[in-house]
């Protein structure tokens, strides 16, 4: 089961003070919670698009890709995902991808 971020004032704190890793597509940022779960958020914009149905699409690949992996990924830890607007054009394999590569970019997956 994932955790989802909520409150406006933890997607500030790890805007602020999280470490950032980019794709052209996306980016993560991650901030450790010092709780036993991850927490995720992910942040898509108006610009990506103005239909509330494609940005939902949008979310609801990232909550699968996250599901997916929830287990694979290290505990302790806060995963914002923001999107760019270039986001509704790829595919899921790539976002697949490249989420994988920036969660062992940032030391993220177990070894």
């Amino acid at each position: 089961m994932l955790i989802k971020l909520t409150k406006k004032r933890d997607f500030d704190q790890i805007m602020k003070f999280g470490r950032c890793f980019f794709v052209e597509s996306f980016y993560i940022k991650v901030l450790k919670n010092n709780l036993p779960n991850n927490r995720y958020g992910i942040m898509i914009s108006l610009k990506v698009d103005k239909k509330a149905v494609v940005r939902n699409k949008i979310r609801r690949r990232f909550n699968e890709i996250l599901r997916l992996n929830n287990l694979k990924i290290r505990q302790g830890f806060d995963i914002v995902i923001s999107t760019k607007d270039i986001i509704k054009n790829t595919p899921y394999d790539q976002n697949k991808q490249d989420l994988g590569f920036l969660l062992h970019q940032a030391d993220l997956l177990k070894r």
